[in-house]
């Protein structure tokens, strides 16, 4: 999946924005004003995953712990291409649903995610 095909899998999703908070080159996809994803400038991805998902996939190799976050349990793939495109759009959808539902009741209904 290439930086493109993950923007539009990330956009799908309700209540998610696209914004460069880190420069023109990264890509940082949020819902609730929260990351649930990012691209970086080399085309790399890092997303948050479930404290077992971290587990596996780190220690299995197909991942490593994202740089700066994974205390907050995300993973990072140098390579997203790599990995079967309806696999990584699936942890790119619990991504979302993880971060969404740390929202706020209110948050969560203004976004339609209730």
């Amino acid at each position: 999946m290439d930086r493109a095909a993950v923007g539009r899998v990330c956009l799908a999703l309700p209540g998610a924005t696209l914004d460069h908070a880190f420069g023109d080159d990264h890509d940082v996809y949020r819902v609730g004003g929260k990351m649930f994803a990012m691209v970086g400038a080399l085309g790399g991805v890092s997303f948050k995953v479930s404290d077992i998902a971290f587990q596996v996939l780190t220690e299995d190799g197909r991942a490593r712990p994202a740089p700066y976050l994974a205390r907050a349990r995300w993973v990072h793939l140098d390579d997203p291409g790599d990995w079967p495109d309806d696999e990584l759009a699936d942890h790119l959808k619990t991504a979302h649903a993880l971060i969404a539902a740390r929202l706020t009741r209110k948050v969560r209904a203004e976004l339609g995610l209730s």
